[in-house]
């Protein structure tokens, strides 16, 4: 039986994501090419200014009102033509609104800037723009290039996963930032998806349980089972309590582990390995590991594996997903791939692409079994 849901809708939007696409070429063909090259080149420009406003939290300043850079820049002690002079950045680019000359007021994109917007994607600005994840980028980059090695282990000396387990702060952050990962992709992988054919959610990988706590509040008969690094789910449930209701709560479990060496075992075919943005980290050689784990630990049971990851056509790729790649080049031995590729990577593991859930998202689900044939008795 199938697993997807919502199949008129998620087309809907992907023919809108098609025509964003379309859209966000034309600068290209309409902007001559030294001015469009020069825009290119001076966009960390936009990056930085915003870095700095949600740094400053002039959104959650504002609120619901309106204030002057003047009253701005006293709240968040910053010099007042300075401020003036980001906000008309800001707002030149969309971000803000100035309703009178040097006042300001919050718009659709800088309220998910608020501290109160359940929607807000502060933490994944900050993390992005933090020194930690920029040096790499302006110092490293082309030497990575050449070498193919990550630039963030040129400058840190260590790969991404060692300087979260050896700098608290940035790891809180980070955590922070996967938290808010659903104000970019919205909720659809647990709308889109059938869930209820399962019983039990393994979510590996799953920080400390966002994911999980979506799917459980659409399936109240669903359980999860969340493991990840011990410092990142220390004190999740504890996170949750004042959160989500407590009839989803009783439903969530949390467990430190680590991917690379085992994961929970399968009990029956209704549990569910769940990867979300996980494999994507790691380069083939992990990921067939993790995968072999995934695999050992369903044995005969006939549970399933749903990746929720990029699939990037085999050409022709669009500037979103190429950045994610990019991002990962940077960060990690990791990289996003075709269908092609995650095809292979599941059969080296003696698992099976049997479906692919499509979302209304950039992402996809994929869903893996391991054949009948290759099921022992363990």
């Amino acid at each position: 039986m199938s697993l997807q849901k919502n199949t008129g809708a998620v087309r809907r939007f992907a023919r809108l994501l098609k025509f964003g696409s379309w859209l966000q070429g034309i600068s290209n063909k309409v902007t001559p090419p030294p001015f469009r090259l020069m825009q290119i080149g001076s966009a960390f420009w936009q990056s930085r200014c915003l870095f700095v406003a949600v740094h400053l939290d002039i959104a959650s300043f504002l609120g619901d009102e309106i204030f002057s850079a003047e009253e701005i820049a006293v709240h968040v002690s910053s010099h007042p033509d300075a401020t003036y002079r980001l906000l008309r950045m800001l707002t030149s680019m969309g971000v803000f609104e100035e309703t009178e000359p040097r006042f300001f007021r919050n718009n659709k994109l800088s309220s998910h800037l608020r501290t109160d917007h359940p929607q807000n994607v502060r933490a994944m600005i900050l993390m992005h723009n933090s020194e930690a994840m920029c040096r790499p980028w302006y110092e490293q980059l082309e030497e990575g290039i050449r070498k193919g090695s990550a630039p963030f282990e040129l400058i840190h000396g260590e790969g991404l996963f060692e300087y979260l387990n050896n700098h608290s702060e940035f790891d809180a952050l980070f955590t922070q930032a996967m938290d808010t990962v659903e104000a970019l992709v919205g909720d659809t992988f647990a709308t889109d998806m059938d869930w209820s054919q399962f019983d039990r959610l393994i979510d590996v990988g799953g920080s400390r349980g966002s994911k999980s706590v979506t799917i459980l509040k659409q399936h109240s008969k669903l359980k999860a089972l969340v493991m990840d690094r011990a410092q990142t789910i220390v004190g999740a449930q504890d996170y949750w309590m004042k959160r989500v209701d407590p009839q989803v709560l009783e439903r969530l479990r949390f467990e430190a582990g680590d991917v690379l060496e085992a994961v929970p075992t399968a009990t029956s075919e209704k549990d569910v390995y769940f990867l979300s943005a996980v494999l994507h980290g790691f380069d083939d050689e992990s990921s067939v590991k993790i995968l072999h784990n995934l695999s050992h630990a369903i044995g005969d049971t006939g549970a399933s594996v749903v990746l929720l990851e990029l699939v990037l056509p085999e050409q022709g790729i669009d500037l979103a997903s190429a950045s994610s790649d990019m991002q990962m080049f940077m960060g990690t031995h990791g990289r996003e791939r075709t269908r092609t590729e995650w095809q292979w990577l599941l059969e080296q593991a003696d698992l099976s692409l049997d479906e692919t859930v499509d979302l209304r998202s950039i992402g996809k689900i994929l869903v893996a079994r391991r054949p009948a044939s290759t099921r022992t008795n363990q």
